[in-house]
């Protein structure tokens, strides 16, 4: 049987388009996804036609591919499958409703908004118009954040009750992003919450809530956030959210009760220092039999170990990313076999748990008095940005 082909439609024109794109372009057979296939056929930019052009030429991207100068003209085009959102977080929810009134599936790049309400809108958009909506969570899809939920969920480390993730990348904020960088700009929604807590929390999620039967995950019943604003423009520059789950997992049998856990972010000190692992883990997933603990960066690990409980052989994993791509491959296979399959959501990261993850980062906001412009805070379709 003849791979099942998406065509793939790219608004927007910056570096993770660039990065989603050439992993689009290797060979799947050599990531045991032979039973797919992508091909890019249209990218569009806010500014000019000009500028896909060059996308599309240094990008590698094979003829036909069309290049329009609005968005708008993307999404019109009937040749197009499925749309890739990688604007900034701010435009997400204005982009991702312009796709699905024009009838086409969507992948929006993490965070899928600004606030749960538009999540919830776009969602319930999607649903009433049969279209399929993920957010691109990539991390989700990788091999080892697959093995590792599995892991959880045969009871490896038994029961599962606290949690610890990092993703912080240190710096000083003011020589490398000054006051117009998206990261702390917050008429993009920049700060660190958002665009790197956002992992922190995938991995609590992952591990926590999504080891556990549908019908058994529940949100969390505290929520405590800690934001320090960085000083030339608001944004957050660091954040701490503290949570407890009202129950545990894979079972709550073995130990009736809570869970916790601790997601943090930072741009000013580092997950990893030199960045060469000598930190060792970015997360801790700790049980009762023992612990996982997950090596850095919190968005593309590559190595987990296992550590029972008072001695036992420690198991070392490693991970490799075939063809040396970036590993986005994996989010847009998940898209491809969905589409395929005639599902509107994915099961690895499913509408109602990006809902509740943004609903975690609302009420981070709400308890430090952080709010975006109202502009990109806004519900109502259409609004200029």
């Amino acid at each position: 049987m003849a791979p099942h082909n998406v065509k793939w439609g790219i608004l927007a024109t910056g570096g993770i388009a660039d990065s989603f794109v050439r992993d689009l372009l290797l060979d799947p057979s050599a990531r045991d996804a032979a039973d797919i296939s992508h091909t890019v056929v249209a990218v569009s930019s806010s500014s000019s036609a000009a500028r896909a052009e060059k996308f599309i030429a240094d990008a590698g991207i094979p003829s036909p591919c069309a290049a329009y100068g609005s968005y708008e003209a993307l999404v019109t085009d009937p040749n197009v499958d499925v749309v890739y959102v990688a604007t900034p977080h701010s435009h997400h929810f204005q982009n991702v409703m312009l796709v699905l009134e024009a009838g086409k599936h969507v992948l929006c790049e993490k965070a899928f908004t600004v606030n749960a309400e538009q999540t919830r809108i776009l969602v319930e958009t999607a649903r009433k118009k049969n279209l399929f909506l993920m957010e691109a969570v990539w991390t989700r899809y990788f091999p080892l954040s697959i093995e590792v939920r599995n892991l959880i969920k045969k009871g490896v480390i038994g029961e599962v009750l606290r949690v610890s993730a990092d993703n912080s990348f240190g710096d000083k904020p003011e020589e490398k992003f000054g006051t117009e960088h998206r990261m702390v700009n917050k008429d993009l929604a920049g700060g660190a919450l958002l665009d790197l807590g956002i992992y922190s929390l995938t991995w609590v999620f992952q591990t926590l809530y999504h080891t556990l039967p549908k019908e058994s995950r529940k949100p969390p019943s505290k929520v405590s956030a800690h934001i320090t604003p960085y000083h030339l423009t608001g944004a957050d520059e660091a954040t701490t959210i503290l949570l407890t789950f009202p129950t545990t997992t894979p079972s709550n049998d073995e130990h009736p009760g809570e869970s916790q856990a601790i997601a943090t972010t930072h741009l000013r000190v580092w997950s990893d220092p030199d960045q060469a692992n000598s930190a060792r883990p970015a997360i801790r997933i700790q049980g009762t039999k023992g612990e996982i603990q997950v090596d850095g960066p919190a968005f593309r690990p590559e190595v987990y170990r296992i550590i029972p409980l008072k001695g036992g052989e420690v198991k070392e994993k490693k991970f490799t990313f075939p063809t040396n791509g970036r590993g986005m491959y994996y989010e847009a296979d998940e898209v491809a076999r969905c589409l395929r399959d005639g599902k509107l959501e994915s099961e690895g990261l499913p509408w109602e748990e990006s809902i509740v993850i943004m609903d975690v980062m609302d009420e981070a906001r709400r308890q430090n008095g952080l709010a975006y412009p109202e502009k990109i805070e806004s519900t109502v379709y259409p609004t200029q940005l």
